[in-house]
């Protein structure tokens, strides 16, 4: 486990290119594989995706945690179910937590620019 979060996020391309990567989670280090529809896009989690000013929040976009949690529920109590991870809300937290720092936007690499 990674700072007391049983979640473990990586977005498989850095870079260049983001849009051609994918998502590879782990729940205390067993793989769990998102939703076909999900696992190749962003997850729409707060962050300021600008590579040309990645601390200006006028470029802010997605949903901040209790929000997001809010609008994904439906699709992660199934994920969550599958994989015979506690309903528990705060692993609901914990995994927005462990996506968001890793989340991003096609404008983050400047890529297709």
């Amino acid at each position: 486990m990674h700072d007391g979060n049983p979640f473990q996020a990586k977005w498989s391309r850095s870079g260049n290119l983001l849009c051609h990567g994918h998502w590879i989670i782990c729940w205390q280090g067993t793989p769990v594989e998102l939703p076909e529809s999900r696992r190749e896009k962003d997850l729409g989690t707060w962050g300021i995706y600008s590579i040309i000013d990645p601390d200006d929040e006028t470029f802010a976009q997605g949903l901040e945690e209790d929000e997001w949690i809010i609008d994904n529920v439906d699709w992660l109590t199934d994920l969550f179910f599958d994989y015979g991870i506690a309903l528990e809300e705060l692993n609901y937290r914990y995994f927005y937590q462990a996506v968001n720092k890793e989340d991003w936007r096609c404008t983050s690499c400047a890529g297709c620019m």
